[in-house]
C-alpha cells in the first residue's frame, strides 16, 4: 500500500523537475493518520521541501496533487496511478490520500494468495546482525526483568530475521569477575553448615535457597570430601560446580520460556585465548593508550566518552572494562554489519565507553545500537511483589511462567516500550477477559478458526476453492460495510508496521498493531453475521477472517506467542 504510493509521490516530483534528490528529501515518508478521517496514507514531503523551494508547503502540495492528477490523465505515472477515490490537501500542507475500494480489495486478494511472504519487507539485505541480550551474571535464578530482556531480544531477533537480515543471538557469561567468585564462597559456606560445620557466612553473600540447593547438591556427590580443606584450597571446584549448575538452571529456564541462543560466550574464554591482551595490543599500536598513576588508560574521550577509562589497574588486574573492549572486538572480528545490546535501565551510563571502544576499532556509530530494558513492577491483585536478589526474596521468571504461561508472560512483558515502566499484575494475567491482551489476541485467532470449523459443518464452500483471480475478486467486492472496509486498511498496514518495527528496534509496535487488529475483528464480528444466507457474502466474509487470522499468526510468531485454535 505505501510503495504504490511513494512510487506516485516520486513519480509527481520528478515531472516537476525540483534541484532536489529524490532519495534525501525530507518528510517524503509514506505514514498512516491517527484520525482515518483524514485519509488512508499521508506524506508531510510538500513541508520538507519548502526551504529548498523557497514557497509555502501548502503552495507546493498543491502543485504536487496537480503533478499526480496529471501522470493519472497521461497515463505515464506507472500503474496503479488512478488507485486513488481522493487526494486533499490539509493544514499547512499535509496531503492525504484515500483508497478506492477496488484497490484494496485488489491488495486483500494479494495478501490471501501470497501469504506471509506479502506481509515481510526484504530490508535486512543479508547483511549480519548480533544481538546480545539477557547475559544475567550466573549467580542466581532469572528475575523478571531478565524475562523482559528475553522477550524483548527473542521478538527482536525473529523480526530482523523475517526482514531478511542474517542474525546471530547470543548471551555473555559473565564468569570471570568477583560476582563469581562470591557465588563460590557462598555455597561453600552453606556446604559446611549442612555438614555440621559453623562456618561463617561471607557478609555479602548471596543468601537464597538455591545457594543451599546447589551446596546439597555438591554433599550427593562428594559427601565430606571437602569439610577439613579450606577456602583457599577448594575455591575454584565450587565456583565452577556453581556457576555451571547456575547457568545450566538459566539456559532451562529460557528454553522453557521460549528462547534459544546460537552462542553462548564465557568471558573467562576471552582471557583463557588471550584476547583481552590481544585487543588492548591492538589499541596500545593505534597510540590509544597511555600510563598514569601506576594504571593504563585508554583514551575514550577521543571517540566521544566524558573521561578516559582505566583498562589495567595500579596492581597489574585487568578491570571489567578490558574484558569489554575484547568482547566487542571479537563481535567485529566475527564479521558483523550491526552489534545490537540489550542491556538493563541501569547501564546507561556504560553505552559511550563501549560506543568509544567500538569506535576505536573502525566501526561507525549507527552501527552499535542499545535497547534499555526497565525493570518490571511484579504485582498481585495490585499489590507490589518484592523482590531481592541477594536476600533470596524474589519471584523467579520460572516461576512466573509457571503460573500464567510463558505466552502470556512474553506478550505483557511486550505491550510497551522496552524503555518504559511495566507493572504486570499476575492475577490480571490469568483473566480470560479483555482485560488480558493476549487472550484477546490469541481469541481472535481461535475465533476465527471457530468460524471456519462452523463453515465447514454447514457446507459453505471456502474462498480457497474459487480458482480464478477474476472469480476472487468478484466475491471480495462485496466486502463494502464501513467496518470490512476499516479491517481491510488495518491488515495492509501491518507490512508498513513490520519494517517500522525492524527500523526503530521496537517489537512492541507489532503488539499494539494487533491488540487493535484484534480489537477492531471483535467489533466486526459482534456487528455483521460472517456465515450470511448470502453465500456470496459469506465466502466473501470468511476471506475477510482468512486475511485477519494470516496476519495475526504472522504478528503472534513474531513475537515468539502461539496461536491456538482452540481456547
Amino acid at each position: 500500500m505505501r510503495q504504490e504510493v511513494e512510487i506516485i509521490v516520486h513519480n509527481a516530483l520528478e515531472s516537476l523537475k525540483g534541484p532536489w534528490g529524490l532519495d534525501s528529501i525530507p518528510g517524503a515518508d509514506i505514514e498512516v493518520p491517527r484520525n482515518e478521517e483524514m485519509g488512508d496514507v499521508a506524506t508531510t514531503v510538500a513541508m520538507g521541501l519548502t526551504k529548498i523551494l523557497k514557497k509555502p508547503p501548502r503552495k507546493i502540495a498543491e502543485e504536487i496533487v496537480e503533478a499526480i492528477q496529471n501522470l493519472s490523465l497521461s497515463k505515464v505515472g506507472g500503474p496503479g496511478v488512478d488507485i486513488f477515490e481522493s487526494i486533499e490537501i490539509a493544514g499547512p500542507g499535509f496531503i492525504n490520500f484515500r483508497f478506492k475500494n477496488e484497490f484494496l480489495h485488489k491488495k486483500l486478494e494479494v495478501l490471501l494468495t501470497e501469504e506471509h511472504s506479502s506481509l515481510r519487507n526484504d530490508i535486512g539485505k543479508g547483511r549480519k546482525v548480533q544481538v546480545e541480550f539477557v547475559s544475567a551474571n550466573p549467580t542466581g535464578p532469572l528475575h523478571v526483568g531478565h524475562g523482559r530482556g528475553a522477550a524483548v531480544g527473542n521478538a527482536l531477533c525473529n523480526i530482523l530475521q523475517a526482514a531478511g537480515f542474517e542474525v546471530e543471538r547470543e548471551f555473555y557469561i559473565n564468569d570471570a569477575g568477583l560476582q563469581v567468585k562470591l557465588l563460590g564462597e557462598s555455597v561453600f559456606a552453606r556446604y559446611l553448615q549442612l555438614s555440621g560445620i559453623e562456618a561463617p557466612f561471607p557478609e555479602d553473600g548471596y543468601k537464597g535457597d538455591y545457594i543451599e540447593s546447589i551446596a546439597e547438591e555438591i554433599i550427593k556427590r562428594a559427601g565430606d570430601e571437602y569439610v577439613n580443606r579450606s577456602l583457599e584450597d577448594c575455591g575454584e571446584f565450587f565456583t565452577d560446580y556453581a556457576y555451571k549448575m547456575m547457568l545450566a538452571n538459566i539456559e532451562k529456564d529460557l528454553k522453557d520460556f521460549g528462547v534459544v541462543f546460537d552462542r553462548w560466550q564465557s568471558e573467562k574464554e576471552l582471557y583463557e585465548k588471550g584476547k583481552v591482551q590481544d585487543s588492548l595490543q591492538t589499541l596500545r599500536q593505534k597510540d590509544l593508550l597511555y600510563e598514569k598513576d601506576g594504571a593504563k588508560w585508554f583514551n575514550s574521550t577521543g571517540f566521544g566518552d566524558d573521561k578516559d577509562r582505566v583498562v589495567v589497574k595500579q596492581d597489574g588486574e585487568y578491570t571489567y572494562f578490558a574484558s569489554d573492549i575484547a568482547y566487542h572486538k571479537d563481535k567485529l572480528d566475527r564479521g558483523f554489519d550491526t552489534i545490537i545490546n540489550i542491556w538493563g535501565a541501569d547501564h546507561h551510563g556504560y553505552i559511550p565507553r563501549i560506543r568509544s571502544a567500538l569506535a576505536a576499532f573502525g566501526l561507525p556509530k549507527d552501527k552499535f545500537r542499545v535497547i534499555l530494558i526497565q525493570m518490571v513492577a511484579l504485582l498481585r491483585n495490585g499489590e507490589p511483589v518484592q523482590m531481592s536478589k541477594r536476600a533470596g526474596e524474589f519471584v523467579t521468571l520460572s516461576e512466573v511462567v509457571d503460573e500464567v504461561g510463558a505466552d502470556i508472560t512474553k506478550f505483557i512483558f511486550l505491550t510497551r516500550r522496552a524503555d518504559s515502566q511495566l507493572e504486570f499484575d499476575i492475577e490480571v494475567a490469568k483473566e480470560q477477559s479483555a482485560e488480558n491482551p493476549v487472550f484477546y489476541v490469541q481469541y481472535a485467532f481461535a475465533r476465527i478458526s471457530s468460524i471456519f470449523r462452523q463453515a465447514v459443518e454447514k457446507g459453505v464452500k471456502s474462498y480457497e476453492s474459487r480458482v480464478t483471480s477474476q472469480e476472487k475478486m468478484s466475491y471480495l467486492a462485496l466486502l463494502t460495510e464501513n467496518e470490512e472496509l476499516s479491517l481491510i486498511k488495518k491488515l495492509l498496514q501491518y507490512p508498513m508496521v513490520f519494517e517500522g518495527a525492524a527500523l526503530s528496534l521496537e517489537p512492541h509496535r507489532i503488539t499494539y498493531y494487533l491488540q487493535e487488529l484484534a480489537g477492531m475483528f471483535h467489533s466486526y464480528y459482534n456487528r455483521h453475521r460472517v456465515l450470511s444466507d448470502d453465500a456470496g457474502l459469506a465466502n466473501a466474509r470468511l476471506s475477510l477472517c482468512k486475511a485477519v487470522q494470516i496476519v495475526l499468526k504472522e504478528g503472534l510468531n513474531m513475537l515468539g506467542v502461539s496461536a491456538p485454535e482452540r481456547m
